[in-house]
């Protein structure tokens, strides 16, 4: 074959195009489980980051396995039976109506206490923010936070993810004296009393989106936490439900609760 012809240099372009794809195709499809596991130790550090232990990735499945006792999914106050926690994309359940929302909630035991770690999700200036959020026994108090980020400016939004930022909310309550919901806002100026904490300044959009995302995602617990807090002598009943697991052929991020697209391009 004349290899100055153009159709040698079409057939050659075209079998290099063919060899690269399978080449990208097999390396993507190989990584996918390392991916997979990545993901699953970053979503455990986070959860256990809430109840203030700090693990290296190493270190993850083990301290989450003796730290966390229950993996639940809850819908309308009722645990949804045969669910896994991990499985939920919240990007996706935080834009349903309230009644309609699965969400994930993970309960743990540390040095005899209990507590309840909540996965968040939310809005900022450009792009979702989301994190763990955990509560005492009496569903209000907050033990401990942890915020992150896709694409907040450098010094100002970008600050939730900070210790600075989110160590504010420690102690804070999502109840009011009287048990009603009301959850924790980020006040710009200057926070003050036990529903507030300080906004980030210059980020006021991010801080306003930290406050929604925890009004938004918090509503879908109170119900059933409130039945189980300390505040009662026992715990109440709880009907279980069973609906069919809506995630199908999709990998989900846990961590950013972002659904990983499985195509090559």
């Amino acid at each position: 074959m004349n290899t100055s012809s153009n159709s040698y240099t079409f057939i050659f372009s075209a079998v290099m195009v063919v060899v690269v794809a399978a080449l990208l195709s097999l390396a993507a499809t190989s990584l996918q489980p390392m991916q997979a596991e990545n993901v699953r130790q970053e979503s455990w550090q986070n959860i256990l980051k809430s109840i203030n232990v700090d693990v290296s990735r190493a270190e993850s499945e083990e301290a989450y396995n003796n730290l966390i006792t229950e993996e639940l999914v809850i819908q309308n106050g009722q645990i949804v039976d045969g669910m896994n926690p991990l499985e939920i994309v919240i990007a996706d359940e935080v834009k349903k109506p309230l009644e309609e929302r699965k969400n994930p909630l993970y309960i743990a035991e540390k040095d005899g206490e209990t507590f309840y770690v909540i996965p968040l999700r939310g809005g900022g200036l450009w792009g979702p923010i989301w994190g763990f959020i955990s509560l005492k026994k009496d569903a209000s108090t907050i033990y401990g936070a942890n915020f992150d980020h896709k694409s907040e400016t450098p010094g100002l939004g970008a600050e939730i993810n900070t210790a600075m930022f989110y160590d504010q909310f420690q102690n804070k309550n999502i109840l009011d004296e009287s048990g009603e919901f009301k959850s924790v806002t980020v006040k710009k100026g200057g926070g003050s009393g036990q529903h507030e904490v300080d906004g980030i300044s210059g980020g006021t959009v991010t801080s306003d989106g930290v406050t929604d995302m925890l009004k938004n995602c918090l509503a879908g617990y109170v119900d059933y936490l409130k039945a189980r807090s300390s505040s009662h002598d026992e715990d109440l009943p709880v009907e279980e439900l069973e609906i069919d697991d809506p995630i199908e052929d999709e990998d989900v991020d846990v961590a950013s609760n972002e659904v990983i697209e499985n195509d090559v391009v």
